[in-house]
């Protein structure tokens, strides 16, 4: 298993009254992450940048950090 860290912005907004993703951005490195996140922030409920672990085999993601939060955003690790 070959894992390398990636760094994704998360968009979240409200459906319903109930706080959903939107559909996740992949950027080159952390401070990429952290702008991308707070130019996209003035859109959206909330947005996050995380850095994650990513198994290069099956592409699932685990360990996420979180590098920059806006607004209101739901909690990764209680997935």
């Amino acid at each position: 298993m070959s894992a390398a860290e990636r760094f994704i912005i998360l968009p979240y907004r409200r459906n319903r009254g109930n706080l959903v993703p939107g559909e996740m951005r992949q950027a080159s490195n952390a401070v990429s992450a952290e702008k991308i996140a707070s130019a996209m922030s003035d859109r959206f409920v909330g947005v996050a940048a995380y850095a994650v672990m990513v198994d290069e085999e099956t592409g699932d993601m685990t360990s996420p950090r979180l590098l920059a939060k806006h607004g209101e955003i739901a909690d990764l690790n209680a997935a």
